[in-house]
């Protein structure tokens, strides 16, 4: 790049001879300017048009330099993986997604926020201000919001696209996490992300935890053959979903499987999802366009056809939730009376939880030992117990301590990966 010195315009004498040279200038001289304040502005927009939480590399004390190997030297415990989450949520949620971060939050995880288009952009902008206010988040360099949001129609397909959209941007923020989560502002953990990361530690990363089922049964009426056009996906504001008078017969070239909106996906199904030189992905996107609440048909049809990964899938999402008997694809809304049960089921997450319900008070209380706007205590945190300012001091982000919720959920590993259970459970 040339100096300072180099582009100062040459004297008056030789080159104002006439104003319409003059005029020439001015415009020239305002283009110029005009164009380096615009790619000044350009260079400091983080990818995927998301707001990060600084600008500065993360802190050496979360993650220290390597220690040099010894030929000798056997590990204790291998190095815990990372999580990518996505935290979505809609208009009023800012709040409740705030929490769950919180709940969730380890230093060696990533986080990107995701507030749909019905929630007015000064939320966003309050999101990612509130974000880079925490220290800990600012530290680890670890927590985004997606500035430019997308529609997420729960009942269309919209919700598909904000979910491969958010999965996109972490691969491209980040090329070292193993599994990528989709939570959102009704879900919330039942065990710590030290108890998690301990035994995700010890599994294999190429591992798929999805429901699934080839049974349609009456998703094939309601579900799967009526034509739809969702509307988030070429409009700004929230109409009414589009039903076509015809119905379509079901697809032949391939078989459609059933399961859930929540999954934990490996990293490389991910990229074989987004980046991958197989077109079925692509093609199951377009096939689902049209298809009511497709979001919980798309994941599963992809790994049960795909030869690499049908071997790869674990019949149990590890999350908790009971449905309603009346509407047998609306989650109930968890309360108090199921609160031991929900944790003796050794599940990760639960939903589906009501705006502050007294139960996540006493999850936070009893099961992540977790105050009021505060993170989860993890391995990392060094500070002082006594004064409430543990996790003010941190350490080594790869320092796990987990406590009784890994034992919970090791027990329910364990039963989901034995020999009987795994292999006859997939893609049924």
């Amino acid at each position: 790049m040339q100096s300072p010195a180099a582009l100062q315009p040459p004297s008056t004498a030789t080159i104002f001879k006439d104003s319409t040279k003059t005029t020439l200038y001015i415009v020239f001289a305002t283009s110029f300017f005009s164009l380096l304040f615009i790619l000044s502005l350009s260079s400091t927009t983080t990818t995927g048009g998301s707001f990060s939480s600084s600008t500065r590399r993360p802190d050496p004390f979360l993650f220290p330099t390597t220690r040099p190997f010894f030929p000798n030297e056997i590990p204790l415990d291998p190095t815990p993986p990372s999580i990518a989450y996505l935290i979505s949520g809609s208009k009023g949620d800012s709040g409740r997604i705030l929490r769950l971060l919180h709940a969730a939050y380890h230093p060696k995880n990533y986080y990107l926020l995701h507030l749909d288009l019905a929630a007015p952009q000064s939320d966003r902008d309050s999101l990612a201000v509130t974000v880079q206010s925490v220290p800990i988040f600012k530290a680890a360099q670890n927590v985004y919001v997606i500035g430019k949001a997308d529609f997420a129609y729960p009942k269309g397909s919209s919700t598909i696209s904000a979910n491969l959209h958010g999965a996109s941007i972490l691969l491209r923020l980040h090329a070292k996490w193993d599994w990528f989560i989709n939570l959102n502002a009704a879900d919330y953990p039942l065990i710590t992300q030290d108890d998690l990361l301990h035994i995700l530690s010890y599994l294999p990363k190429e591992l798929n935890f999805v429901n699934h089922s080839s049974y349609i049964g009456w998703r094939e009426s309601k579900l799967l053959k009526p034509v739809i056009v969702d509307p988030g996906l070429y409009l700004k504001d929230q109409t009414d979903m589009f039903y076509a008078t015809q119905k379509r017969p079901l697809p032949t070239a391939f078989r459609v499987y059933s399961g859930s909106t929540f999954a934990i996906l490996s990293r490389k199904f991910v990229e074989f999802c987004i980046l991958g030189a197989d077109n079925f992905p692509r093609t199951l996107l377009m096939y689902l366009s049209n298809t009511p609440m497709s979001l919980s048909n798309y994941f599963p049809t992809i790994l049960c056809n795909a030869h690499d990964y049908n071997k790869t899938v674990v019949n149990n999402n590890l999350m908790y939730v009971t449905f309603n008997k009346t509407a047998k694809e609306k989650p109930h809304p968890l309360n108090s009376s199921e609160f031991d049960s929900m944790i003796q089921s050794g599940s990760a997450f639960a939903t589906e939880f009501q705006f502050d319900d007294p139960t996540l008070d006493r999850i936070d209380r009893e099961i992540l030992g977790r105050d009021p706007g505060k993170v989860v205590t993890g391995g990392w945190c060094l500070g002082d117990p006594d004064n409430g300012t543990k996790c003010s001091v941190w350490g080594d982000g790869n320092v796990l301590r987990p406590g009784p919720g890994a034992k919970r959920l090791e027990k329910l590993v364990l039963y989901l990966l034995s020999d009987d259970r795994f292999l006859s459970r997939q893609c049924i």
